[in-house]
């Protein structure tokens, strides 16, 4: 006989409602003074901060703008005037460029067809001349991406032995010939930053002052040539962006008043700050100056720094070097505090009456001995 389940009982879906709502509480009064002050607190602490994205901070290209171009013969002859309109150019632009400067265009050739050869030494014997904290000179070490990598080189030369020694171990044949032409070059170089620094001193709104610099800093960061081998141009902001952080991070370390850039065929010229970056074609064989870090402190901050670069469009690599000289003054002084110098002390000055008394009486001496001998 079939049993027949029993019916399961039948639920009321009247009783499984929602529960009725919490009773509302009564409204009293907020312990607050001021509600007003606290609501104007949480909106200023609520506040999404404006943030400043990279691409913001990466300076915009302006409209072409050439800085002043200076025959160098004419440097000293300019007058007060219209040496005044060319450095207040100079500092709008953060640069000048030099003609007719009397390095002969052979010497530069050569030098920076020599320096060509630096960047042919094998990358094993590269890595034992890589800089590091204890040297300042030698192979720096491009970090990137691969495309970024074999974009460019460069290599750091300074007049120092233990450097000479070094390089002739890896490039014994072409390192005593090049650094003889470095050092001739340098003098040079030297001397058409010192003519620079004196024509910008004469024409400023004031005097320089060398608080900022130590005379040792000064003397080292003179001496100093980056020398860069320009591969592969590639396109995009991408690359322009790399190279303006790595050459912020070599100005920052390398400190120089002025910067000489040389290079060898034809480019246009970059020139980067906060304000944004000016693009223009130099004459050939001309040499761009632009400011430095030290100069922009000696002047109160009426030069700008401004970092430097020429960008070649050629597709010939191998020639594509670029070299700058990082010049300071050596032990430079404040032209206003001659005075110091010439400062004569009150013992100084007690010797020097003192002198000047026995020389007055001397001659008396041998006046009245003249007179007495005459009359007899």
């Amino acid at each position: 006989m079939a049993v027949t389940p029993e019916p399961l009982p039948r639920t009321n879906a009247v009783d499984f409602r929602a529960p009725p709502p919490s009773p509302v509480a009564p409204g009293r009064q907020s312990p607050f003074a001021n509600d007003d002050v606290l609501s104007e607190y949480l909106q200023q602490s609520l506040k999404v901060p404006d943030l400043v994205l990279p691409d913001r901070v990466f300076p915009c290209q302006k409209s072409v703008q050439n800085p002043p171009r200076i025959d160098f013969g004419k440097l000293g002859s300019f007058e007060s005037e219209m040496g005044f309109k060319i450095c207040d150019l100079i500092a709008q632009v953060g640069c000048l460029e030099l003609i007719n400067h009397g390095i002969s265009p052979d010497l530069m050739g050569l030098v920076l067809f020599l320096a060509g050869g630096i960047f042919q030494i094998p990358p094993e014997k590269k890595k034992t001349a890589a800089r590091s904290p204890e040297r300042r000179y030698g192979f720096e070490e491009i970090h990137g991406e691969e495309e970024i990598r074999d974009q460019s080189e460069e290599f750091l030369w300074c007049d120092e032995t233990t450097m000479k020694s070094e390089m002739e171990g890896i490039w014994p044949f072409g390192f005593s010939n090049f650094s003889q032409e470095m050092k001739k070059l340098s003098r040079q170089m030297e001397e058409v930053g010192r003519r620079i620094m004196l024509f910008l001193e004469q024409h400023s709104l004031k005097k320089f002052s060398a608080e900022n610099g130590l005379p040792e800093e000064q003397e080292s960061a003179g001496k100093v040539w980056c020398i860069e081998k320009h591969g592969r141009k590639m396109g995009g902001d991408h690359s322009l962006r790399y190279d303006v952080i790595r050459m912020l991070i070599k100005g920052s370390e390398f400190s120089h008043a002025l910067s000489l850039h040389l290079w060898s065929g034809t480019t246009d010229f970059h020139v980067y700050s906060k304000k944004g970056w000016v693009s223009f074609f130099p004459a050939r064989n001309s040499i761009v100056v632009t400011i430095g870090d030290k100069l922009q402190g000696w002047s109160g901050g009426q030069y700008k720094h401004v970092i430097g670069r020429p960008v070649f469009k050629g597709e010939n690599e191998k020639s594509n070097i670029s070299m700058a000289f990082l010049y300071s003054p050596p032990k430079f002084t404040n032209s206003t505090k001659q005075d110091d110098d010439f400062t004569i002390s009150i013992t100084q000055q007690f010797i020097l009456c003192v002198l000047i008394t026995f020389v007055y009486r001397f001659l008396i001496s041998i006046y009245h001995f003249f007179c007495i001998k005459v009359f007899k």
